[in-house]
C-alpha cells in the first residue's frame, strides 16, 4: 500500500486583536509572516510536496504565493478551503455575541449556524469533499488554510472522525502526515 505526504499549514497570525470572531472576513497578516514561509519552504521541500492548495482568503493566498515561488510547487486556490462563515458574528468580539447563541453552537456544532452564517455540517461537507478529491489524486501536497478546515483535515489525515470543537492548530504552525492511498472509507463529522 502506497502512502504520500500531506503537509497541513495554518496561516500566520493576523492583524486583529485577541478575541475577535473572524472567518470569511479579509484580514491582513501581522508583519514578519515571511519568516514563517521561509521555514515552511524547508518543510515542504523535505516532504517533497508537489502541489500547494490554498484557501482564497488573502491571509492564506499571500503566504501560498510566496511559498509556491520558494518551492516550485504548483499553486491551486480552492474555495472549499475557506474558513467557516460566521455570518453576522464576523468582526464582533466573542464576548459581545449573545451567550445563548454560543451555548446553542456548543450543544450542536454540526447543526447550528450563526445568523446568516454556515453550519459546522456544511463546513465538514465541503472539507470532506476536498479531502476526497485530494486523497484520490495521491499527490504529495501542502494545504494552507484556517483553523476550522484544518481541524477536519487533521482528523481525516489521521484516519479519525473529525470533531468540530477539537482544538485548532496554532496560527503559523504545520503538521506533516503520511497518508495511505487506499480505498478506505472517509470518516464523517
Amino acid at each position: 500500500m502506497q502512502s504520500f505526504p500531506v503537509l497541513l499549514v495554518r496561516h500566520a497570525p493576523v492583524m486583529l486583536p485577541e478575541g475577535v470572531c473572524y472567518g470569511r472576513q479579509d484580514v491582513a497578516l501581522r508583519p514578519g509572516w515571511e519568516k514563517i514561509v521561509s521555514g515552511l519552504s524547508v518543510l515542504a521541500k523535505g516532504a517533497v510536496c508537489r502541489v500547494l492548495y490554498s484557501s482564497p482568503a488573502r491571509r492564506c493566498r499571500e503566504m501560498a504565493q510566496r511559498l509556491a515561488l520558494a518551492t516550485g510547487m504548483e499553486l491551486r486556490v480552492d474555495p472549499r478551503l475557506s474558513e467557516l462563515d460566521f455570518g453576522q458574528w464576523e468582526g464582533l468580539r466573542w464576548q459581545d455575541i449573545e451567550r445563548g447563541q454560543l451555548d446553542e453552537w456548543a450543544k450542536d456544532p454540526s447543526g447550528f449556524a450563526p445568523p446568516e452564517g454556515e453550519s459546522g455540517s456544511a463546513l465538514c461537507h465541503r472539507i470532506t469533499d476536498f479531502w476526497h478529491d485530494m486523497h484520490h489524486k495521491g499527490e504529495a501536497a501542502c494545504v494552507l488554510s484556517h483553523g476550522g478546515p484544518l481541524r477536519i483535515l487533521s482528523a481525516l489525515a489521521a484516519g479519525e472522525r473529525p470533531e468540530l470543537l477539537a482544538p485548532s492548530m496554532p496560527q503559523g504552525f504545520a503538521r506533516l502526515f503520511m497518508v495511505e492511498q487506499s480505498v478506505q472509507s472517509i470518516p464523517s463529522c
